[in-house]
């Protein structure tokens, strides 16, 4: 098995060197799958992503490559890479500064580095810049290389990036369906992936870059490896893995809508999302209909209502409230008094008389008042 892996490596270099990438990505992922699946696997499979122009997933190599051994320097250089061309320049820095630490004097880390500066300063500034890789010399190639592998490096190195077309491929139907909403201050993932293990997931978060590997034993690898509409706190984020899908927090850099879950080149002009002020007028539309003056319409009923005709107990009603509605606050005491001390029987309104004393009730002609005993 293991001679398996290393003879479809070497076929993997052949390709890469010739300029198939395609063929290089395609016996690299059948290398890892025989196994024993190595850092240098990994590493390697993500420069071929690079010359195609998948970054995200040349990003996602180039992590699980540093997982499997921390000290291999180009590892950090595929990260750095990648993530430059995703516009994540910070992320980028960070990489090729560890990176460069296991490889004292390679000027590829100096150059990518000061092309992180340049970018980190155009964005802070808002002053254009010039291209670093035009002003940049890309470094002589190193000598002695008789293998295979170091051909390949020498290629990297005498390439410009700039000039790596990405290929266009026919999605296919992911294996996990996922949805997202916004909030104020973050963008809500769910990736409906039931029953899955948490070891089994691992999700990386980068300045605009999202990465997400479900992997199961005896099934297809899922990754879901967006870059993002806009960019992110990676510190802030964070996930969990529940028992019917997989919760993706992603904390937001600026407080814009997201239209969209992945970059789609720029937004012309991204949606702010502002708390309402308390003094904020009331927004007015435009509309068809003539503008109601209410407090005309107001007098209107109230006179309807005083001009209405009423007979009975309902115009008995109404003028007792007009009564009240016009009286003193004597007169109101007094009928309340009366009213409630009488049983309903009087009503009055002079208080220096009812004030004075509890009302008896007076019952009409023929009738009985009597008390209730609760």
């Amino acid at each position: 098995m293991a001679a398996a892996a290393s003879d479809l490596e070497s076929k993997a270099k052949e390709a890469f060197v010739d300029d198939d990438f395609e063929l290089a990505v395609d016996l690299y992922s059948q290398a890892i799958e025989v196994g024993p699946a190595t850092a240098e696997l990994y590493a390697d499979r993500s420069q071929a992503h690079i010359k195609l122009g998948s970054y995200t997933e040349a990003v996602a190599d180039a992590n699980k490559a540093i997982e499997l051994d921390p000290s291999m320097h180009k590892a950090y250089l595929r990260k750095g890479s990648a993530c430059i061309k995703l516009e994540e320049y910070q992320t980028a820095k960070a990489a090729l500064e560890v990176g460069s630490s296991y490889a004292s004097g390679d000027s590829r880390f100096t150059r990518l580095m000061k092309e992180c500066d340049d970018r980190i300063a155009e964005e802070a500034s808002q002053v254009p810049v010039k291209s670093a890789a035009a002003a940049a010399v890309a470094p002589a190639a190193p000598s002695g290389a008789t293998t295979v592998a170091t051909a390949a490096e020498d290629k990297e190195d005498g390439a410009s990036m700039e000039n790596a077309q990405p290929t266009v491929e026919v999605p296919s139907k992911p294996k996990y369906r996922h949805d997202y909403y916004n909030s104020t201050s973050e963008v809500v993932l769910t990736i409906f992936a039931k029953g899955v293990p948490a070891d089994c997931v691992v999700v990386d978060f980068g300045e605009q870059m999202l990465s997400v590997s479900i992997e199961l034993p005896g099934e297809e690898p899922y990754h879901f490896q967006p870059r993002l509409f806009s960019k992110i706190i990676p510190e802030k984020c964070k996930y969990m893995v529940l028992s019917t899908k997989v919760e993706v927090r992603l904390a937001k850099a600026e407080q814009v809508t997201w239209t969209s879950l992945d970059y789609k080149g720029k937004p012309k002009a991204p949606q702010k999302i502002n708390a309402p002020a308390e003094s904020a007028q009331r927004p007015s539309y435009p509309s068809s209909k003539s503008k109601k003056d209410w407090d005309k319409l107001e007098a209107e009923v109230k006179k309807q209502e005083k001009d209405e005709k009423l007979d009975g107990d309902a115009a008995l009603n109404k003028f007792f409230r007009e009564i009240y509605s016009d009286a003193d606050e004597d007169m109101r005491r007094a009928m309340m008094k009366s009213f409630v001390e009488s049983n309903g029987t009087v009503l009055s309104t002079n208080w220096k008389d009812v004030g004075k004393k509890p009302v008896e009730g007076s019952p009409p002609d023929g009738m009985e008042l009597k008390k209730w005993e609760y």
